[in-house]
């Protein structure tokens, strides 16, 4: 892939965004012009990932309430013509870095334990994500939430 570039998510990258995440069906498209909003008022990290000005994809992580340097990765969605190109690995490590220099340490992600999200909780296996909590039945009957964490100054274990 060409030079792909990060950037924190501008006002004018909302509608191609709300596209990727319709395409997705990550979440209701209206919700991420307040979730952007909002995020970038209290300093949260918002990026969005452009080859030759066309936007492939974007991240969303913000600290967890009360803990000191634990950051949940709220969103992150590439385009479906972009996936598995290497656009979700570079936002997940823009994001990775943007908290390692801020001195935070801890970036969890929470997904669905369906067959639909294998390949998402393969994903972030792969990108050095661990395993760290299942909560049956969470999103709904049957639909467990699956928590994966990654420590951000190097170590490659969470400890439990």
């Amino acid at each position: 892939m060409q030079h792909l570039e990060i950037s924190k998510i501008r006002p004018d990258d909302l509608p191609p965004l709300g596209s990727i995440i319709r395409d997705t069906d990550l979440f209701p498209p209206e919700m991420l012009a307040d979730l952007v909003a909002e995020g970038q008022a209290e300093g949260h990290v918002c990026l969005t990932a452009r080859l030759q000005g066309d936007i492939l994809g974007f991240v969303l992580a913000q600290p967890e309430p009360l803990t000191d340097g634990t950051w949940n990765m709220r969103a992150l969605a590439v385009a479906p013509s972009s996936q598995a190109r290497g656009v979700g690995k570079a936002l997940v490590a823009a994001a990775e870095k943007t908290l390692s220099e801020a001195q935070h340490r801890l970036l969890l992600v929470d997904t669905s334990g369906t067959s639909d999200f294998s390949k998402t909780r393969a994903f972030y296996r792969a990108v050095g994500y661990h395993k760290v909590a299942e909560i049956e039945d969470f999103w709904r009957e049957g639909d467990a939430k699956i928590t994966f964490a990654k420590v951000l100054n190097g170590s490659d274990q969470v400890r439990l």
